[in-house]
């Protein structure tokens, strides 16, 4: 049996995303449990260049409603990954416009074509239910693991290295990811400040918001001109503008921008806290990557995070950016508490691994060829 899976993941904007990195470390780990496979060949190609009918089975590794990420022909069995729905959850943040509407009309149909698909918690597998009609015995949960490389670092001269490298403050609290509406960034930028403590964020996105303004050449239809015309920013921008403004009020925010991956380990193991303040996610890998270097945790009380951590970190109510301050300062000031959530850390992070994700994702591969 050929099985193919769309390498494009791995050479586009998605390489240092969470996209790219499911896509990197499934293909590693599959390639590891598929040399003891004879019957199964597994390539990664790109699906642009490549005719797909030589194979018995294709793996499309990301979704997006409003884009023809699937083909209106796929001449074999295929399954498709996605990750979440955040979009259609937040429809005047993300709003599709007309050619999107008429996109995710397409995008709708040919999903239900799908031999699988394969989504990264049980929070995610509900919202597509819920808003692609897929049935749910078609859906398989495979969730996402951090990598090897992080892990608690006992090495001081490492540490003090990278504290000078990136300037880092003596207390500071870590928040790693994009600044999109659904993370709440500004939430947490404001609980930081009520709480007195500097913020470190790691991530290119938050450099590059001063750029995702509209232009006249990013213009695309009539209600593009009419806010280009009327200097109202796009609904996907509008809260980039209080960022930025919440970013210029003070020193005690620091953006790193795309920090490699052996800093970043050494830059969980720094922080005091690692806190994911979002309204929603289809995951948060950040949460388990603090947790495996020994990073104490506060997370917003949403489902997905909930369902990944619940019990090795504390729940904030991410509406009230008091509340995230108050959990962030008692993680921070209560040192029996931060060790015992560092331990139930540690344990709750052994339970992932991205062996479990590819046996599962494999798993499904066969169910499907099977039928």
């Amino acid at each position: 049996m050929k099985v193919a899976i769309d390498k494009r993941p791995l050479i586009s904007g998605h390489m240092v995303r969470g996209i790219g990195v499911h896509t990197r470390e499934l293909l590693r780990a599959i390639g590891l449990k598929t040399k003891k496979l004879k019957d199964l060949k597994i390539e990664a190609v790109d699906f642009g260049k490549v005719n797909l009918e030589g194979y018995d089975l294709v793996h499309f590794p990301y979704f997006h409603p409003f884009f023809l990420t699937i083909p209106a022909k796929v001449p074999t069995k295929f399954i498709v990954t996605i990750h979440d729905l955040i979009p259609l959850l937040y429809p005047k943040h993300h709003p599709p416009g007309i050619k999107g509407r008429l996109r995710y009309r397409m995008q709708k149909r040919r999903v239900k074509n799908a031999d699988g698909i394969i989504t990264i918690s049980e929070t995610s597998k509900k919202d597509i239910v819920r808003f692609l009609g897929v049935s749910p015995q078609k859906i398989y949960v495979t969730y996402l693991a951090p990598r090897e490389i992080f892990k608690k670092i006992y090495d001081k001269n490492r540490l003090s290295e990278v504290r000078k490298k990136y300037k880092l403050p003596s207390k500071f609290v870590l928040y790693v990811g994009d600044v999109n509406y659904n993370k709440n960034v500004l939430g947490l930028v404001k609980a930081c400040r009520i709480a007195k403590l500097p913020l470190v964020i790691c991530g290119k996105q938050a450099n590059e918001i001063a750029n995702s303004t509209s232009d006249i050449f990013s213009l695309e239809g009539p209600r593009d001109w009419i806010r280009y015309l009327f200097g109202q920013p796009h609904p996907e921008h509008a809260h980039y503008q209080k960022l930025l403004s919440e970013f210029k009020k003070g020193a005690k925010i620091l953006r790193l921008g795309y920090v490699s991956d052996i800093d970043l380990v050494a830059v969980y193991n720094l922080a005091n806290v690692y806190c994911q303040p979002s309204f929603y996610e289809g995951f948060g890998l950040p949460v388990l990557e603090a947790f495996a270097c020994g990073t104490p945790v506060v997370i917003a009380k949403t489902q997905a995070l909930v369902e990944i951590a619940e019990g090795a970190a504390l729940l904030a109510n991410p509406e009230d950016v008091n509340d995230i301050a108050d959990k962030i300062t008692e993680v921070i000031n209560n040192n029996g508490l931060r060790e015992k959530m560092i331990k139930a850390g540690a344990k709750k992070v052994e339970k992932y691994s991205w062996s479990k994700t590819a046996q599962k994702t494999l798993s499904a591969y066969s169910e499907i060829l099977s039928k």
